[in-house]
């Protein structure tokens, strides 16, 4: 009996030719999936506050915060404010701005002399305390979030209330800088005054020796 032998195709003759348009159609859909798999990356917010601020016992003041981010103002914008008492370890919650509405602490120490005067839009997450008092020197922090944008490192900013605004630091140095600079001009004048005076006798003292001495033949 004779067995019947079958050809046997290479198994690169097995494989069918793919279309290149077939090929790029995976590969786009592949993408489109990843795409929306992987979540959007975040970068860094830089904040921004005052680095001190002065004031008088009895009046208001305004702390500034405001942030940049490469991203548009989202509508989850956050701000918090803290605050630590000088002599103190720990900072205390005293302010919150999230999902649009403000909240203040009802049991910090500035429970009912602190506004919100901010403009999130603007990324502006400012405050204002009022009625100030000695015990409220201290320094307060600053910190918001723009999601995605939420890592970023809070600023501070530390308040001094006086019962008298003492002399800024910018009229001192402006007294010392108007101080050298009269010295260095006294110093000046005095140098041309000496100059002058110097140029002056050697020029009498060579008129004089011409007079005496004969004249030239």
């Amino acid at each position: 009996m004779q067995s019947t032998k079958h050809p046997v195709r290479s198994a690169t003759s097995l494989e069918e030719p793919k279309e290149p348009g077939t090929m790029l159609t995976i590969l786009a859909l592949a993408s489109v999936v990843l795409l929306g798999i992987v979540p959007q990356q975040s970068e860094a917010i830089v904040i921004y506050t005052g680095w001190e601020r002065h004031a008088l016992v009895g009046s208001d003041i305004r702390l500034s915060c405001s942030f940049f981010s490469w991203r548009w103002t989202s509508e989850d914008v956050t701000f918090s404010w803290s605050y630590r008492p000088d002599g103190a370890r720990d900072a205390i919650s005293i302010f919150h701005y999230t999902g649009g509405a403000p909240y203040v602490d009802n049991k910090g120490p500035f429970r009912d002399r602190l506004e919100f005067v901010g403009n999130p839009g603007r990324r502006d997450g400012s405050i204002l305390l009022k009625n100030l008092d000695y015990t409220d020197n201290g320094t307060f922090t600053c910190d918001a979030k723009n999601p995605p944008d939420i890592v970023g490192r809070a600023s501070s900013v530390r308040l001094l209330v006086f019962e008298k605004v003492p002399i800024q630091a910018g009229v001192i140095t402006g007294s010392i800088i108007g101080a050298v600079l009269g010295l260095l001009l006294l110093i000046v004048v005095i140098y041309y005054l000496m100059r002058f005076l110097v140029a002056r006798r050697v020029f009498n003292l060579s008129v004089s020796d011409g007079h005496l001495s004969p004249p030239p033949p």
